[in-house]
């Protein structure tokens, strides 16, 4: 019982407080890691890395400036839930921010600081930056669409779009997906081939996308917390009461908080 009940609370902590502060956390240290590669000119332009391998899932790849929102977030490569836990994720299937044609980045509108929370304020005519390792892009939003809206005329060729994506409904119960249309009003930047085609994506990277296959390191901590809540009960007979309270509650309470951190990665990536 006080196993699960650190549980339940652990999960309700981190989707309400803790995820939060973890995605602060994860945005800082990402900030300070691009800042650098800008400055030395080795920020990622393509889906491939220098020498030619794909950018692994999580890569800082850019920064996004709304200032209508407040919004000021490191862009990491890639979108599924795991990703999108330390910040919007660009689509690995679309050309990077910046570039000729449709640029897709997907955020988080309740959970883990909800950068993309607020999308729906926009409005057209508002503009915003993103930054990359060959630029600052400057955009225009063309409209703000949920599901059934038409979509707006593909941009003509050798112009620029972003599309920015998150979830509708009500706060952590995701009903459908916002998108909001915003065209390239600066000059695009060179546009490399594509090594990820559109559609080869998996699954998991889609909108309002669940990870797919088994969960291992939610398995393991799970296995950790019955293993330690099995100690507690036998050191409760051993021990008594108060020692078995002192030693393992913490021990409880991070396990469960860990438990906790790997059941919300299983939620929708826009959550």
């Amino acid at each position: 019982m006080l196993s699960l009940a650190a549980l339940l609370l652990g999960i309700t902590a981190q989707l309400l407080l803790l995820s939060g502060v973890q995605q602060h956390s994860a945005q800082h240290a990402a900030f300070d890691e691009l800042r650098e590669q800008l400055a030395l000119g080795t920020a990622p332009v393509a889906q491939t890395d220098q020498q030619g391998k794909l950018l692994a899932p999580g890569t800082p790849v850019a920064l996004i400036d709304v200032p209508s929102l407040g919004l000021n977030q490191v862009v990491f490569e890639g979108t599924d839930s795991a990703v999108t836990t330390d910040g919007p994720g660009h689509r690995r299937d679309t050309p990077m921010p910046g570039q000729a044609g449709t640029s897709v980045l997907m955020g988080r509108a309740a959970a883990y600081g909800a950068p993309f929370g607020h999308l729906a304020d926009l409005a057209a005519g508002d503009t915003f930056t993103v930054t990359t390792g060959q630029g600052k892009a400057k955009y225009q939003v063309i409209d703000v669409r949920r599901a059934g809206d038409p979509a707006p005329v593909p941009p003509a060729a050798g112009k620029g779009r972003l599309v920015l994506a998150t979830a509708t409904g009500p706060r952590f119960m995701p009903g459908g997906i916002l998108r909001v249309d915003a065209d390239l009003i600066s000059a695009p930047f060179q546009t490399p081939a594509a090594v990820i085609r559109s559609g080869t994506l998996p699954d998991s990277e889609q909108p309002l996308a669940r990870p797919s296959g088994v969960p291992w390191p939610l398995v393991l901590w799970l296995q950790a917390l019955l293993l330690a809540s099995v100690a507690a009960v036998w050191t409760w007979h051993r021990w008594g009461r108060h020692q078995t309270w002192i030693v393992f509650a913490p021990v409880v309470a991070v396990l469960g908080l860990q438990v906790a951190t790997r059941t919300t990665e299983l939620l929708p990536n826009l959550l």
